[in-house]
């Protein structure tokens, strides 16, 4: 059989006991992969700065460790199974306390809690074309998603189902019951009103707290609330790369008693025909919501539509992208303030036109163009280093559930620098900014992160 070294280095990281990071020596030996399976993982560090300006004025800084480690049985018969262990660990920066307005509350569990559980535990059969997955798993799909922004991501209970057999075609089936929500989710604030309509519009619900800190709740009730307990979401898709240089996806999701949203995408590619060098592509995205069943979120009708131009030649590219938000959809926290545009409570962001963080391209009546763009700088630094930066203006109507009543222009622009470090295989060393501008009328800030991801 074919042997490997594998390395289980976890230095500082994941296995939490009373708080404390329990550390880990370094471990090398000689396993036969067949045979055991396989260690696998990843430790972060992530630093976070935000400088409120404007109707607030403030600033928030915030430090936290953690990652995940896991095992992945070898194959018997086709069937395997996997598991991950989950943890974060906040530090403390300065003698103030843990509130939001000296922490950034995303690098943390609920209430600026430190915790670990398990994450992921599912079975996995694979014959021929064909594989199934069940149990707790990373989901990363367009309208239920890890949105691995910050700490944790999102994890799902699922089964999912995909196959092959037709030629150039993948066909995926699945159903999602449970959800517990990543550290990113508690950047939203459920006090007021325009707060819930933002949750709810940029990926996490209305009741996203009871799906914190590793618990997994009911997906009706991640979205909407406790006492709206659901059969959950259940979803397909097929994606077609059958002509040459065209991809087509199209998805359906289901949300029980809540509702449908088909989500369709499609991606052209080609050599531009004044410089053979130059790569472009081509791409649509359209968005229909309507209410199912008993219609908990009330009423449901919007739809989205996107198209974005791409080109790259050698180590340079970038996009601009141009998205409509139109919808009769009512404010689902007070349906007299205003229309609830394209509802996303799952993690799912598929928008080509989304900031860094702001994502009002969602919202009713708004029309949001983004231009981005990327340079590889391995050649000019010897090392493998990429830059890019971007910028989005949000054109808001008066009939948005955030600000109801008020029509704006909301802008964020922003930069992100990635560097893999030669001699530290699966160390990426990662920097990034953004700037929004009258995010809400009034409200801007500038954030910093720093960030460490080193896989094993």
């Amino acid at each position: 059989m074919r042997r490997y070294l594998a390395l289980s280095v976890v230095a500082s990281t994941l296995l939490m006991a009373g708080g404390d990071i329990a550390p880990v020596e370094p471990v090398v030996e000689a396993v036969e992969e067949e045979s055991v399976g396989k260690v696998s993982g990843q430790f972060r560090a992530f630093y976070v700065d935000r400088t409120y300006d404007g109707i607030l004025e403030n600033n928030r800084n915030s430090l936290a460790v953690g990652g995940w480690i896991g095992y992945d049985s070898a194959e018997w018969n086709g069937l395997s199974a996997g598991t991950k262990f989950y943890a974060v660990e906040g530090l403390s920066l300065h003698d103030n306390p843990k509130t939001s307005a000296s922490y950034d509350p995303s690098l943390y569990g609920d209430n600026f809690s430190n915790y670990g559980f398990i994450g992921e535990a599912y079975l996995n059969y694979s014959r021929g074309n064909t594989n199934v997955k069940i149990g707790r798993q990373r989901l990363d799909t367009p309208f239920i998603g890890a949105d691995d922004a910050r700490m944790i991501p999102n994890l799902f209970e699922a089964a999912v189902l995909s196959n092959t057999d037709i030629q150039d075609t993948t066909l995926i089936l699945t159903h999602v019951t449970r959800e517990t929500v990543g550290t990113f989710g508690n950047v939203y604030s459920l006090g007021d009103p325009s707060n819930q309509s933002l949750s709810l519009q940029s990926g996490y619900g209305l009741g996203f707290k009871d799906a914190t800190n590793g618990d997994f709740t009911d997906m009706g009730v991640v979205a909407l609330g406790e006492g709206n307990n659901t059969d959950g979401v259940t979803a397909g898709a097929i994606i077609y790369k059958g002509i040459e240089n065209l991809t087509l996806t199209a998805w359906d999701y289901y949300a029980h008693d809540i509702l449908n949203t088909v989500y369709l995408q499609a991606d052209y590619g080609w050599n531009c025909l004044l410089n053979d060098s130059v790569k472009m592509k081509a791409s649509a995205q359209y968005i229909n919501q309507s209410d199912v069943g008993d219609a908990l979120a009330g009423n449901v009708d919007a739809d989205y539509y996107a198209v974005k131009l791409a080109a790259s030649s050698g180590a340079l590219s970038g996009y601009v992208a141009y998205s409509s938000t139109d919808s009769d959809t009512d404010n689902t926290t007070d349906p007299d303030n205003g229309n609830m545009g394209i509802i996303t409570p799952w993690g799912g962001m598929p928008a080509f036109t989304q900031g860094m963080v702001t994502r009002h391209q969602f919202f009713d009546d708004t029309d949001t163009w983004k231009v981005a763009g990327a340079y590889k700088l391995n050649e000019l630094l010897g090392a493998d280093v990429k830059a890019s930066v971007f910028y989005a203006e949000f054109d808001i109507g008066a009939t948005n559930s955030y600000a109801p009543g008020t029509s704006w222009t909301a802008s964020e622009s922003g930069w992100d620098i990635q560097y893999n470090v030669a001699s530290v295989e699966g160390l990426n060393l990662r920097a990034r900014a953004n700037y929004p501008r009258d995010f809400k009328n009034g409200l801007d800030w500038d954030e910093y992160r720093l960030i460490a991801n080193y896989n094993f």
